[in-house]
């Protein structure tokens, strides 16, 4: 079973966000924290049959807890999980939120796969995106918990955002490749409802550009399979035996279970999600003992759809069993995809066009 955390605190709220986040306010962090735990006690209690294989901390911005917070909250999940014993441990991290003291911290709890929401060593396209921290502060960052000894670390980055032209998607490239990191994720910018980028592009102020999307995603592959990045999923490269564990469980179907406010978790056929709201969701917690707001049960097909979708995506492909031949062929002759070992796997220019792809064959 996968196991995620969401902590929704960020210093600032980016643009084009769509997670549930907020500034902590006069949130109590300990208060939350303390919730948590209960919740990751309560909820593993009631699964004693399912063992945690991998714990990802992700948010909003993890990384700003305090070192006295961060201690807090691994003290009270290592009384419900077996850290050391999972394949892998992620934290999500803003480069503008730790030192080398905390990265090393980091490392002390367990932590032993940082994942850097950089998204940009383009000065211009940070300030569009609001992110807070500068581009000297993101190059600095990798060097921090590399010489903190951590093992494994991710760069998120973003392209296809109004005003990146292909030359600074380049030298955005360019740079990440050069600092070495383990992983890069490159994710094409969507324009997501609740999101001040969403009202912009409404109100004509942004602009979304296939072509854009295109020429940019086949730079990235380009240049990242050329420095030895091996593309295993649409939007993610890794070297060899980097690929992130937690995510390759998502795609598969493994169960996973969501803690935290607005947290989703899927057990069996049962989707359910935590109520989107700090404050309530402490209060339940304390009163109520859990903070599930809705739930609903998945069919058969409905987890199949989702799954052919998801592992479309990556470079395992789907089964052909169940597939239509007329849409296979066609995907084939067109160069959209190979038939591989019995499995439907795109291609480079099919990867590009991956979601109107997944909405053909389902």
């Amino acid at each position: 079973m996968l196991i995620y955390v969401h902590i929704p605190f960020c210093h600032r709220v980016c643009p084009y966000c769509s997670f549930y986040k907020h500034t902590p306010g006069g949130t109590s962090i300990t208060g939350f924290i303390d919730a948590l735990v209960a919740e990751t006690k309560s909820r593993l209690s009631a699964h004693t049959g399912s063992q945690a294989r991998t714990l990802y901390l992700g948010g909003g911005t993890p990384s700003m807890l305090s070192p006295a917070h961060l201690r807090r909250l691994f003290d009270g999940l290592k009384q419900s999980i077996d850290i050391a014993a999972l394949d892998e441990v992620t934290l999500e991290a803003n480069p503008a939120t730790f030192d080398q003291r905390k990265a090393t911290l980091f490392q002390e709890l367990g932590v032993r796969r940082v994942s850097l929401g950089i998204q940009s060593f383009h000065p211009s396209t940070l300030k569009r995106l609001g992110r807070e921290h500068s581009v000297e502060q993101a190059m600095e960052s990798v060097e921090t918990l590399r010489s903190a000894g951590m093992p494994s670390i991710n760069i998120d980055l973003m392209f296809s955002i109004p005003g990146l032209d292909l030359q600074a998607w380049r030298q955005t490239l360019e740079i990440a490749i050069g600092l070495r990191p383990d992983h890069i994720s490159a994710y094409n910018l969507t324009y997501e409802e609740d999101t001040a980028f969403f009202d912009q592009l409404a109100q004509g102020q942004l602009d979304a550009d296939p072509d854009r999307d295109a020429c940019q995603f086949f730079l990235g592959d380009e240049l990242l399979s050329e420095a030895g990045y091996r593309h295993y999923e649409t939007s993610n490269y890794a070297r060899p035996g980097h690929e992130s564990s937690h995510n390759q469980g998502y795609w598969r179907g493994e169960e996973y279970l969501g803690l935290g406010p607005s947290a989703v978790s899927t057990i069996g056929t049962t989707r359910s999600r935590n109520i989107p709201d700090t404050d309530q969701y402490v209060a339940m917690i304390k009163g109520i003992g859990h903070a599930t707001c809705d739930s609903e049960s998945l069919t058969p097909e409905a987890l199949r759809i989702e799954r052919t979708a998801l592992l479309l995506r990556t470079k395992d492909g789907i089964p052909l069993d169940g597939l239509d031949p007329a849409k296979v062929d066609a995907l084939i002759d067109e160069k959209l995809a190979l038939s591989q070992d019995g499995r439907l796997v795109l291609s480079r220019d099919g990867s590009a066009l991956v979601d109107a792809i997944v909405a053909e064959l389902i």
